[in-house]
């Protein structure tokens, strides 16, 4: 694995005080300044570190609710009690604990692996840690008011209606987790384009981590499948709030119309939770095997398949709903495939150890191990309830909520634990104890099968799910017992993980991690503020077996980028396939603005859970001046500095505007995710239009007339946003902008004349949610607009100086081209049916 050192693209010696400016440049805020702190070290470092509070939190919950199930007609927790406590677990396991951690762990490690200074976008990963801080411990308080949602984590209508829970507990759940969704899509922009955009020279994609391929495909699965949720979450608010009835049969709505919102998300999750940790192990197992990974390129295809696959899948859970046998079939044959790409990964990590060079038996491997055998029992219980047959018989029983254990437990807890303390000297400089980690695992690794296995017998022999007590005589009081045991045996060995972090946790950016295993990754590279001294070359995977003496050469600045050319936070932006160096992207530094927009927003979502609408209104408007105040004084800076060298040859600008500004590319994401909630918001139409008893539109609806007049108003403002990017032209810009909202305002207006009310039916309820849905984007479009129009007035938009000129002109045009589709839909849809 040793190899001849590199030849290094700045081998002369660094200029004199190049160093200090450096760490100038990236000095971290203390005291009370600290909370503004953006680097993605720390905040990767908080993100864990509150992914585990809220898995603490929501295992208490678990082990009340076991002691309720410790023996029959037990009465310690009341069945309106157990109902919250139950919706709260799995809320906040699912929503609050699993994607964050997993994510979490991505902006921690991201960097480091990659060779970045730090991921693009630092202010929106501060940003989107401290709303979901916020917001998640707000909505985990509820529970101490009695206002915890306490209708399943699934919030299904009609139980989640109006009429059936009144009160204000669905809507916790309804905008608590409708902005934490929007949090997590914050943080897969982030990763996406880091990991695209910002990856060390040379590390092309076939040189990359399997983690950053796992995270780009985890970001990408958040991206498509994150949205569904959102637009489930605003049918049934607008629902509850203003009586739009979008699943309620008698007036053309359908309940299961969010089944499928919401399990287009909810199965595609346990992939997105599942593919990061598996990213992790497939990092940890070769170290800890002292040889290269077997089959990188299987697993790499593997895990681009699970996340195609798996949006084939949601049917999976809606067997028992009266679907066509076809659509059966179909979704059984989707499960059964998903399988094989886990299967690979599992073979390929086999055949790793298979070849291990000297296995070192430390705690990670212990917790990989144990990651295996549990993991493949809840696939194979997985691979059962993919039968539709059997399905029938085990739905809604608690064999389903033993193989959903196994998987999450299994599929994520334990590589997650193998990651605490595989990755913890990265961030003490020490490893944890090997004594307590031992411990640890076999009380977790015991107490999880002790735990769960017997849940498979006690739902083959008929004990339902979701129920607070269970009669005597059924057989089933022995597994119960057990269960209830195992779960206190879990905690046992989860305090103790606790306690060996809190007796060796001490986080520093400088910390020196010696390498303790023997990786060959960069994030075992001598950290500092900065990240590495210089951004290494990369020509190998595992670049530090290939050429033992890169840390010294990166320490002594022998790399690219050695030093800060504008005095600001810099990192290398590259190509996205081959990583060849294009330009220095700033990168923006602490400040309040993020912190208090983050603070708005929550406290905008939770005054409006409250139905506080001037509190609400009060926290948007702090909110949005301090995003405006961010921007304007952290994005797009303009031409500070002329190209520079910075190394093997390359003189790379300090600014790039049009496709290369990687501000284009975090909206081009952006924009799929939005994509994707209109897709969700075509597919309501169709599914109320064609799935309904009723005719669509009802009998007695009156139709506007085609709308010729507002598609001409698109048209010819999409004509004028585009011809305005020759000369950088706000005034064509914006005329094009106010010409295409004229075409929607005109539309509307004309739905509203033909007597469209959106309390009377389903069908007037789609449309004029389509059209919350456009002006929701007309108010963003506008307020972009502004914000533009005041940059030009200041000078700070140029021929030369258009990245926030060509970010605003996209979303523009984006506005106006959904808004056509949107048109199209609403109109044609009831005219074809």
């Amino acid at each position: 694995m040793a190899g001849e050192s590199a030849v290094t693209p700045n081998s002369l010696p660094r200029p004199e005080g190049e160093l200090e400016a450096l760490k100038a440049a990236w000095v971290q805020p203390t005291g009370w300044r600290f909370p503004t702190v953006v680097n993605n070290a720390v905040i990767g470092v908080l993100y864990v570190a509150t992914a585990l509070l809220f898995f603490v939190l929501a295992g208490i919950l678990a082990l009340l609710m076991r002691l309720q199930l410790a023996v029959p007609g037990n009465d310690l927790i009341g069945h309106a009690t157990y109902n919250q406590f139950f919706t709260m677990h799995g809320t906040v396991m699912m929503f609050l604990f699993a994607v964050p951690a997993v994510e979490a762990m991505g902006v921690y490690l991201l960097p480091a692996m990659l060779g970045a200074r730090d991921l693009p976008f630092p202010r929106l990963g501060a940003y989107a840690y401290i709303a979901y801080l916020i917001g998640g411990l707000a909505f985990f308080a509820s529970l101490f008011w009695g206002l915890a949602p306490d209708q399943g984590w699934f919030l299904y209508p009609p139980l989640a209606g109006r009429e059936q829970s009144p009160g204000i507990n669905a809507d916790f759940w309804l905008l608590g987790i409708g902005f934490i969704e929007i949090s997590a899509i914050a943080g897969a922009i982030e990763i996406i384009v880091g990991v695209l955009r910002t990856r060390a020279p040379g590390m092309s994609l076939w040189r990359m981590p399997v983690f950053a391929w796992a995270m780009l495909v985890f970001a990408g699965m958040i991206i498509i499948a994150f949205p569904a949720v959102i637009w489930a979450t605003i049918l049934l608010e607008l629902e509850r709030a203003l009586d739009w009835p979008f699943f309620i049969a008698a007036r053309g709505g359908d309940p299961v119309l969010w089944q499928h919102l919401f399990w287009f998300f909810g199965h595609p999750e346990v992939y997105i939770i599942f593919l990061p940790a598996a990213g992790m192990v497939s990092m940890m197992l070769p170290a800890m095997a002292h040889t290269r990974l077997v089959g990188y390129e299987l697993i790499v295809v593997a895990m681009v398949g699970t996340g195609v696959l798996s949006f084939g899948l949601w049917v999976h859970h809606m067997y028992t709903t009266g679907l066509p046998q076809l659509s059966l079939a179909a979704v059984t044959g989707a499960s059964f495939a998903v399988s094989i790409p886990a299967g690979v990964q599992v073979f390929a990590w086999i055949g790793t150890l298979a070849a291990a060079r000297r296995l070192q038996w430390e705690v990670p491997t212990l917790f990989i191990l144990g990651f295996l055998f549990v993991f493949v029992m809840g696939g194979l219980t997985g691979v059962m309830l993919a039968v539709a047959p059997w399905d029938f018989q085990a739905h809604d029983t608690h064999f389903v909520v033993a193989h959903l254990h196994y998987v999450l437990i299994g599929g994520m807890v334990f590589p997650l634990l193998a990651a605490l303390y595989y990755w913890t000297p990265t961030a003490t400089g020490r490893k944890l104890s090997d004594r307590l980690g031992r411990w640890a695992f076999w009380l977790i690794f015991g107490g999880v099968n002790l735990t769960f296995f017997p849940m498979h017998l006690t739902g083959l022999r008929g004990m339902p799910r979701r129920v607070y007590t269970f009669p005597s005589g059924q057989g089933i009081e022995w597994t119960n017992l057990l269960s209830t045991i195992g779960a206190f045996v879990v905690a046992a060995g989860v305090l103790l993980v606790l306690i060996d972090l809190a007796r060796n946790f001490r986080f520093s950016l400088n910390a020196d991690s010696g390498n303790p295993w023997g990786a060959g990754t960069l994030e075992w590279l001598p950290q500092d503020n900065f990240a590495t001294r210089s951004i290494p070359l990369v020509t190998d995977r595992e670049p530090l077996w290939t050429n033992p003496g890169l840390p010294r050469e990166v320490e002594a600045g022998q790399h690219f980028l050695p030093g800060t050319v504008t005095g600001l936070r810099e990192t290398l932006a590259t190509s996205p396939m081959e990583a060849t160096p294009q330009q220095i992207a700033i990168v923006p530094g602490p400040g309040w603005a993020h912190v208090i927009a983050a603070i708005g927003t929550a406290g905008f979502f939770l005054a409006l859970t409250v139905q506080a609408y001037a509190l609400s209104l009060g926290f948007a408007l702090a909110g949005l001046a301090a995003m405006l105040h961010w921007l304007w004084h952290g994005t797009d800076l303009g031409p500070i500095h002329p190209p520079v060298d910075v190394g093997a040859g390359y003189r790379l600008p300090v600014y790039a505007p049009g496709p290369a500004s990687l501000g284009n590319w975090a909206l081009a994401v952006l924009l799929v995710a939005d994509t994707a909630i209109f897709a969700c918001l075509a597919f309501t139409h169709a599914f109320l239009g064609l799935a309904g008893t009723e005719a669509w539109p009802p009998a007695g609806t009156v139709l506007p007339p085609v709308p010729w007049v507002p598609l001409l108003l698109l048209g010819g403002g999409s004509i004028l946003m585009l011809v305005s990017a020759s000369a950088t032209s706000i005034a064509l810009l914006l005329a094009g902008l106010l010409l295409a909202l004229l075409g929607v305002g005109w539309d509307g207006w004309e739905w509203w004349r033909s007597g469209l009310r959106p309390e009377a039916h389903a069908f007037a309820a789609s449309v004029c949610a389509s059209f919350v849905w456009h002006g929701f984007h007309a108010l963003v479009a506008l307020v972009m607009g502004g914000y533009l129009a005041a940059r030009g007035v200041r000078g700070r938009v140029t021929p030369e100086r258009r990245i926030t000129f060509d970010i605003v002109r996209l979303f523009c045009l984006y506005t106006a081209a959904q808004a056509v589709a949107g048109l199209v839909l609403c109109h044609g849809l009831p005219r074809a049916l």
